[in-house]
């Protein structure tokens, strides 16, 4: 018996960009370890997180771009520091039941 398709996909592409944009910002070992750092350490001023990671200021201000610009992070400037944190509420939310629901189906539960 074969399963009939649908014709259309209800689903917008700008939803599965989105999700794409997170995933491609996660999928560097770099920006995870920054991740990481931020969760365990709380608040970092730039000039610690460089020397944590073991990396010039450029290069890290380019991954920290990369995290900002999906909102993983969250940045504070106090004087002419930035100080960087985890979002916690977005990391939640990527990792979230919502996000999986778009590849289950018939689950309960589910957005």
């Amino acid at each position: 018996m074969q399963h009939e398709l649908p014709m259309i996909d209800n689903t917008p592409d700008a939803e599965f960009e989105k999700y794409e944009a997170k995933f491609k910002a996660l999928a560097d070992a770099k920006r995870l370890r920054i991740m990481n750092l931020l969760v365990r350490h709380g608040k970092v001023c730039v000039c610690d997180l460089a020397e944590m990671v073991n990396m010039p200021q450029s290069k890290l201000s380019y991954h920290l771009k990369i995290l900002l610009e999906q909102q993983l992070i969250l940045v504070e400037t106090h004087g002419k520091w930035n100080y960087y944190q985890l979002n916690q509420k977005e990391v939640n939310h990527v990792l979230s039941e919502e996000l999986c629901c778009l590849f289950r189906l018939n689950t309960p539960g589910c957005c």
